[in-house]
């Protein structure tokens, strides 16, 4: 008789690593709308914009215009996202020389850029950022795109 201990059987399997963000920025772009478009033509470089091109908060627009931008199920967090897979204090964006990153701030969940889980990374346009169930797309200040 074998008397060796059961193993552990569960594991946790994140499907959003089964999708990537592939389309180029310009078609991100027409997704977002002509509305959109011209939002985003007009940040100055100092300033960006997450965009939710798909999923419950379709349309969405969150501007990224200061050196620090805490995301989270917190009302106080300058990008306020009301769900339960979101912690409170989930992740921060930060400007440093024009250049925006990402970093996970210890949430339950992940965050994910581009199906792909991140403590930190830079981020780049028409990047892809996943908290919780909400999936928005990164678009830089500045850039002539048309």
């Amino acid at each position: 008789m074998n008397t060796a201990p059961n193993p552990d059987l569960t594991n946790t399997m994140h499907l959003t690593q089964l999708r990537s963000v592939s389309a180029p920025v310009l078609s991100l772009l027409q997704q977002a709308g002509e509305d959109a478009l011209s939002v985003i033509e007009g940040l100055d470089a100092n300033s960006a914009m997450l965009i939710s091109l798909i999923g419950p908060n379709r349309g969405a627009r969150y501007l990224i215009d200061s050196d620090l931008t805490s995301l989270g199920r917190a009302p106080e967090n300058e990008i306020f996202l009301d769900d339960i897979t979101v912690s409170r204090k989930h992740a921060q964006i930060t400007r440093l020389n024009l250049n925006f990153s990402i970093k996970d701030v210890g949430s339950l969940n992940g965050t994910y850029l581009n199906g792909i889980l991140t403590s930190e990374n830079v981020l780049s346009d028409g990047d892809g950022v996943q908290i919780g169930k909400f999936r928005m797309h990164f678009f830089a200040g500045g850039k002539k795109r048309k």
